[in-house]
């Protein structure tokens, strides 16, 4: 009978220990790696924006989780964001040529800095900026994202 006891209480003692660490897992963050290539410019900065929904996704801040600017160093760039919940998730950068962080477009609304978003939609006239669905991805465990540079609308 001692011995049917001792196995009880293992197996308590194991799913108890089970149940916290499924709670200390639920506070789990994650590390998001965005990298940028075909930068044309050799001064200025990469700015990011990174967004969980698409509540002002990919032009205005109101909606960023997390965000940051990056000097230029050459043609690509990397930047990396920890503390992000497991989830889903889309980026936006911009060639940041005159320090004021957003992208600057002329009266037509066509961008006049370079620009990226995460999966690398088109993006044209008829397009119009992408949806956050379009441009999103799950981040889970380290993750990395590769953005190409568009300094022009696609056709």
């Amino acid at each position: 009978m001692l011995k049917l006891s001792q196995v009880c209480y293992f197996v308590l003692a194991s799913l108890v220990s089970i149940s916290f660490a499924k709670t200390v897992n639920a506070g789990q963050t994650e590390k998001l790696s965005v990298v940028v290539n075909g930068i044309r410019h050799q001064k200025g900065e990469i700015c990011f924006r990174v967004f969980a929904n698409e509540k002002g996704f990919p032009m205005s801040n109101t909606g960023e989780v997390q965000s940051g600017c990056t000097k230029i160093t050459g043609t690509s760039v990397k930047k990396e964001f920890s503390g992000l919940k497991p989830g889903t998730y889309a980026v936006a950068v911009v060639d940041d040529q005159n320090g004021d962080r957003k992208l600057n477009s002329d009266f037509f609304g066509i961008p006049k800095e370079g620009f990226g978003i995460s999966k690398n939609p088109t993006v044209s006239i008829q397009t119009g900026s992408p949806k956050f669905r379009d441009a999103s991805f799950v981040v889970n465990k380290d993750t990395t994202v590769n953005i190409i540079m568009k300094y022009s609308l696609d056709s």
